[in-house]
C-alpha cells in the first residue's frame, strides 16, 4: 500500500486533477488534455477499477478515511488526505460521498466495434445535460440493453455528475460517439438496425405497438432536452413513436414526460423484446 500524503493547501500542484471540479468550461477542457475523469464516492470509485480503468490518484476527506482503505491498500496510486473544508476549497463544493478518484481515460471504441455484438441500443441526440445523459446510461444497463450511441454533441459520460448520477453505469454498458451527425445513423441501418425515433408526438405510432427490427435489432433514438429529436433524424427514422399520454394530460398542463422518465418506458419495451 502507497502511504496516505496528508495535504492541507488546495493549491497543492499535486490535486491538480480535482480543481474546481463544478466549473464545466474548465473541466471540460482539463479533462480533455490530461484523458481523465473524476469518479466520485466509493461505490463509483470500485466500479471503475473493475471496469479495468487505471487510478491516478484518489483522494478523501479524513473523517471518511475508513470508507476506502480497502481500495486504497490494493492500489499504487497516491491518497491523499484532506480535511473537509480543504476538499471543499480545492473542489468547489462539499463533497459529501467523501472520497474521489482521478482515473485515467480509455480509448473509445468505433460505433462498428460496438454494434457488432449489440442488439438493442439506446442512441443520444445532442442531450447536454449531464445528469440526464447519467439516468438514462443507468436505465439502459439496469433494463439489459447492450448499448449506447453518441451523437457528436451528446455530453461526456465520463462527467463527474454524469457518472454520479449513474451510480457507475457509465463504466459498465459499452458506448461509442459517433464522428458524423449528419450521416451518423447510416452505419446503424447498415448494421440491420431498424431505428425507432422517440417524439411526445401523439400522432406517432404508440410505442407498445412499434415493431422491432426483423432480425431483433433495434435503435431507440431519443432527442435533446428541449426540443426532442431534429427533423433529420426523425425523417431517416423507419417509424416514429410516441409514449400515449392519458386522457386529459393536456387539459392538466402535460402533454410529454422529461426525456429520462421517457427513456425509463422506452428501455423497459425495448428490453422485453
Amino acid at each position: 500500500m502507497v502511504e496516505s500524503v496528508r495535504v492541507e493547501d488546495a493549491a497543492d500542484p499535486r490535486l491538480a486533477d480535482y480543481v474546481r471540479l463544478t466549473d464545466v468550461h474548465l473541466r471540460r477542457s482539463l479533462e480533455a488534455a490530461e484523458g481523465l475523469f473524476v469518479a466520485e464516492g466509493e461505490k463509483v470509485i470500485r466500479r471503475a477499477i473493475a471496469a479495468g480503468y487505471p487510478v491516478r490518484s484518489i483522494l478523501v476527506a479524513d473523517d471518511r478515511l475508513a470508507s476506502i482503505a480497502d481500495v486504497a491498500a490494493a492500489c499504487p496510486a497516491p491518497l491523499y488526505v484532506l480535511p473537509a473544508a480543504v476538499a471543499e476549497q480545492l473542489t468547489g463544493y462539499r463533497v459529501h460521498r467523501g472520497a474521489l478518484a482521478a482515473m485515467q481515460r480509455l480509448p473509445l471504441p468505433p460505433v462498428a466495434a460496438v454494434l457488432a455484438s449489440a442488439r438493442r441500443i439506446v442512441v443520444l441526440e445532442d442531450l447536454v445535460d449531464h445528469g440526464n445523459v447519467g439516468a438514462i446510461f443507468r436505465c439502459a444497463a439496469a433494463l439489459g440493453l447492450d448499448a449506447v450511441i453518441l451523437s457528436p454533441r451528446c455530453a461526456d459520460p465520463l462527467y463527474r455528475r454524469a457518472v454520479k448520477v449513474s451510480m457507475g453505469a457509465v463504466l459498465a454498458i459499452p458506448y461509442a460517439r459517433m464522428a458524423d451527425w449528419r450521416d451518423g445513423l447510416a452505419s446503424l441501418r447498415e448494421a440491420g438496425f431498424r431505428l425507432l425515433a422517440l417524439t411526445p408526438d401523439q400522432a406517432a405510432v404508440p410505442l407498445a405497438a412499434a415493431a422491432p427490427g426483423p432480425s431483433g435489432r433495434t435503435a431507440l433514438l431519443l432527442g435533446t432536452e428541449g426540443d426532442g429529436l431534429s427533423s433529420r433524424w426523425l425523417a431517416a427514422a423507419d417509424q416514429a413513436v410516441c409514449i400515449p399520454m392519458a386522457p386529459g394530460a393536456r387539459a392538466a398542463g402535460v402533454d410529454s414526460l422529461n426525456v429520462v422518465a421517457a427513456a425509463a418506458i422506452a428501455c423497459q419495451w425495448l428490453a422485453s423484446r
